[in-house]
């Protein structure tokens, strides 16, 4: 049976939480691979709507065992509040596995994530301030702390001391700011081992065993393509990798066991923080679609920037993920407009490029050529097949599938779970 990798196309917030959520009664693991609680999902069941963080959003499947694998950096307290919250309402978080290779966000990791973003000023990268890219630091500089630390107090307060030797120093000479206590450090951490201890498992282990007994294991990226430290916007960016390849290093399935890569891609396009965005509306228009589309990041709530659907990204988000199907969401909030313009390339210092530029400078001076495709006013929410879809909005699916260069075989036409066509099964071959 298959490992799928389910991850965002764009800049994120493309809808991945709905669409795991649509395969969660089929599949035995939901794995998170990478990310923090800087990433969230919106999943609605019925007149409930769940935002979940760090949690993997097959939690809301009663059979399924959700993993937080050893790719994700990991706030405990966020963590336990979130399960708190699932708890409250009904929601059985039992299942949940934790890997013991997952690093820790600590309380200097988010203060050192806040001072450091308002010392740069105009400059900010537009982190979400809790931790996460001075924990990924700590990761790739050997100083991190995981979640096997907990349960040895020796190695643990050796590794906060060897981290806060150089962290205070930039505390107190760079950023005027006090430095932090070790032991207050140690034994705040210290109090969430005993009620993590059952949770934590050789993850890695666990998934490779399921996948030779024949379960399906779902692999669900944070964040998106875009968002890729290697190849996104960089440095607009996130510190972990969402794309294919990370969902390998950050779950420990090695990629020969991958059957599926499906990539979640919203009707039009999105984006939280700084960094270059070509289709980017500042007008009526992307007004429109932030107020329809309910365009507020999950964990944030700041709005989200809105443009246009944009070609050059989603070929991209194909070739660098390898993509085999594609789940397009969102269709619904684009009903109303008379004509939808779709990037189809770039114009970069008057020259017409049909993919994303090579050079930083270039794609913050692409702008964007667009093609107008007539528009739909039909209410869409209840088709069920694309025969049920109006002649425009079918056309407009067409146009994006054979522009982007992988098959759409699921398409979202509204908030609920159910508000969904399905066209080719994403898990059987």
């Amino acid at each position: 049976m298959p490992a799928i990798v389910l991850l965002g196309s764009q800049w994120g917030d493309e809808g991945k939480g709905k669409a795991t959520d649509l395969l969660g009664d089929r599949v035995d693991y939901v794995v998170r691979y990478q990310g923090g609680n800087n990433a969230g999902h919106t999943v609605v069941i019925g007149d409930k709507k769940f935002a979940l963080h760090l949690l993997p959003s097959g939690i809301l499947t009663p059979d399924v065992i959700p993993v937080i694998a050893n790719g994700v950096v990991i706030d405990p307290a966020v963590l336990l509040a979130e399960i708190a919250g699932l708890s409250d309402r009904g929601i059985n978080t039992s299942k949940l596995l934790i890997s013991a290779n997952a690093h820790l966000i600590t309380s200097y990791h988010v203060t050192l994530d806040k001072v450091t973003e308002r010392f740069l000023g105009k400059a900010q990268i537009g982190t979400t301030g809790r931790g996460i890219g001075p924990t990924y630091s700590d990761k790739i500089g050997r100083v991190g702390i995981r979640v096997q630390d907990l349960f040895d107090e020796s190695i643990l307060r050796q590794k906060i001391e060897s981290a806060l030797t150089s962290k205070n120093q930039v505390l107190v000479k760079v950023f005027n700011r006090r430095e932090i206590d070790i032991d207050s450090v140690v034994t705040d951490l210290l109090q969430f081992a005993e009620i993590l201890r059952p949770m934590v498992r050789d993850t890695s282990l666990i998934l490779n065993q399921a996948l030779d007994e024949g379960k399906v294991v779902l692999l669900e990226g944070g964040q998106g393509t875009l968002l890729d430290v290697d190849h996104g916007t960089y440095p607009f960016v996130t510190s972990s990798n969402p794309t294919a390849g990370g969902a390998c290093t950050g779950s420990g399935i090695g990629p020969t066991r991958i059957d599926r890569v499906v990539g979640i891609l919203k009707a039009y396009t999105t984006r939280v923080g700084s960094g270059p965005f070509p289709t980017e509306l500042f007008d009526e228009d992307g007004e429109k679609l932030r107020t329809i589309g309910g365009e507020r990041g999950v964990t944030t709530g700041r709005p989200r920037r809105c443009g246009w659907f944009d070609v050059p990204i989603a070929r991209y988000a194909t070739r660098i993920n390898g993509l085999t199907d594609t789940f397009l969401t969102k269709l619904d909030v684009l009903t109303g407009w008379d004509q939808i313009p779709v990037c189809v390339a770039y114009d970069i210092y008057g020259e017409r490029s049909e993919e994303i530029p090579m050079t930083q400078t270039e794609f913050h001076h692409a702008k964007p050529i667009y093609e107008m495709l007539p528009g739909w006013s039909e209410d869409i929410s209840g088709a069920k097949t694309l025969a049920d879809l109006p002649k425009n909005a079918r056309d407009y699916v067409d146009f994006l599938e054979a522009k982007s260069g992988t098959r759409i075989s699921a398409i979202g036409v509204g908030q609920d779970r159910n508000a969904t066509i399905a066209i080719n099964d994403l898990i059987a071959s």
